[in-house]
């Protein structure tokens, strides 16, 4: 059995968070509802389709401050920010932040989940490229020093000769680091290198 997309719910108000779970629990979603920042953030479950729909006036810390607490620390878990007062500095404090939207109460439910959807699925696009970012770090961690240098010249679009020019070493010598290089990356041209460098943030801080 698949698991369930996971909508987490954090507001002070009671009646509010049964109101979304109401809502939200019959299309198929789990939800988990949490009264404060601090108890959801104890319970946060950074592997799941997940995303947040938290409120802004709460007791403690609010949900913007709750939002750039997870940033801080790293969470991409896609944010939707509802509140009862709204006001335009929120608004804009919210969105830089990378909120999904930013929406006031009373709450107009087909937008609440059209926007639940879109933070469901940038959430799965975010994990899928997890996965993919781990498992290319593990391709690079078997390189050797001499691979890694070659591999970024060929994935700047440096030809061999340049190559060998450049680290004073042979065109032959190049030619085998480069094809035993690109063998563990399983990749086939400099542009795959590229990409995977790219989403890797390159090798120029190893």
């Amino acid at each position: 059995m698949s698991e369930m997309d996971l909508v987490y719910v954090v507001d002070d108000d009671a009646a509010m968070r049964h109101s979304l779970e109401w809502l939200l629990t019959p299309l198929g979603l789990e939800v988990r509802t949490f009264g404060s920042a601090a108890d959801f953030m104890a319970c946060l479950d950074k592997d799941r389709v997940s995303c947040l729909v938290t409120d802004v006036r709460m007791p403690g810390m609010s949900g913007l401050e709750l939002h750039e607490s997870l940033l801080a620390a790293g969470s991409r878990i896609p944010v939707i920010v509802i509140t009862g007062h709204g006001d335009v500095p929120m608004a804009v404090r919210a969105m830089r932040a990378g909120a999904i939207d930013f929406i006031e109460k009373p709450l107009n439910n087909q937008l609440l989940i059209e926007r639940i959807h879109e933070a469901l699925r940038l959430s799965r696009t975010r994990r899928e490229e997890a996965v993919e970012l781990d498992a290319i770090l593990a391709k690079i961690a078997t390189l050797t020093p001499r691979e890694r240098e070659v591999v970024l010249l060929v994935a700047s679009g440096k030809q061999n000769k340049m190559i060998a020019h450049g680290l004073g070493i042979s065109l032959k010598t190049v030619e085998i680091h480069r094809h035993n290089a690109m063998e563990k990356m399983g990749a086939t041209t400099g542009a795959d290198l590229a990409r995977m460098l790219t989403l890797a943030g390159s090798l120029s801080a190893e």
